[in-house]
């Protein structure tokens, strides 16, 4: 066990907010299952300080919770109005997180219109049944090959429902090396977005989501239920959606409004609107 001290860092909203699925709070403790290994981490309150139990080094950690962002910049780069000023705020210290391109892609192909429950019981079984036993309830994420030669009857036994011949298909991709993961990183947004769609099950919220928290595309803005309806109750009468009020129109209005860090305010808004809900500004 070791200490980290990160600058503006917190580390229960980092893992609270809904981008990870595959961590769990006992008291002061998250434990979490990281590249392929069982993790616990902790942050004392009046210190800032990570205390670390993992075989990983110090900047294994560094890099998962991106703290060498600079958020400092960022705050003023999206700090744009009351709204996301009031999100900062309050949840100052949560950074986007560095995910792993495989798990990521195949957890948020299972997260569509699911609850995020839901949603962490499928990884679980997935990881179960396809992974390898790290400790006692804790199971390593399958690799590609495990998922596409897995036989259809078992994966129905992680409750994918429609999504079973999806994950299959997107893994026999990876494993195939039709989906490069190394290319998706050197593309542009835009051209590692249109790759991304080419996956059955995979639109512009899904895509997004993965290129953000995977692929280091800060540009990709997620419009979801909850970033929808903020929009919709805070920036309908923007001049910007006189013509088209569709989700394609929303994320590219939050590209263009927040600009090249738009991701860290989808992320700031999206957990503002989940745990309060519409906000008084005034």
């Amino acid at each position: 066990m070791y200490r980290l001290k990160p600058e503006l860092f917190n580390l229960n909203y980092t893992l609270d907010c809904g981008q990870v699925f595959r961590w769990n709070r006992e008291g002061d403790w998250w434990t979490g299952v990281v590249g392929g290994q069982v993790v616990r981490v902790s942050q004392e309150e009046a210190c800032g300080e990570i205390l670390i139990d993992s075989k990983f080094s110090p900047e294994f950690f560094v890099n998962y919770f991106r703290l060498d962002d600079d958020l400092h910049s960022i705050y003023r780069s999206v700090n744009k109005d009351l709204l996301i000023d009031r999100a900062i705020k309050s949840y100052c210290g949560l950074r986007l997180i560095r995910q792993d391109p495989w798990e990521c892609l195949v957890s948020y192909m299972l997260a569509t219109a699911s609850s995020i429950p839901t949603i962490q019981k499928r990884i679980y079984l997935l990881s179960r049944f396809f992974g390898e036993e790290l400790e006692e309830g804790y199971y390593s994420f399958p690799d590609p090959a495990a998922l596409a030669n897995a036989d259809l009857s078992l994966l129905d036994k992680c409750k994918l429902g429609f999504r079973t011949e999806r994950i299959k298909a997107a893994a026999e991709e990876v494993l195939s090396g039709e989906l490069d993961f190394d290319i998706l990183y050197r593309l542009e947004y835009k051209y590692a977005r249109e790759r991304l769609m080419r996956l059955r099950g995979i639109g512009e919220k899904v895509s997004d989501c993965i290129l953000l928290f995977a692929f280091e595309k800060m540009e990709a803005f997620p419009v979801d239920t909850h970033i929808r309806q903020i929009i919709q109750h805070y920036h309908i009468d923007d001049e910007y959606f006189e013509n088209c009020k569709n989700l394609s129109r929303m994320g590219d209005w939050g590209r263009e409004y927040f600009g090249p860090y738009c991701g860290y305010a989808q992320q700031y808004l999206f957990y503002q609107k989940r745990v309060e809900g519409f906000v008084p500004l005034f």
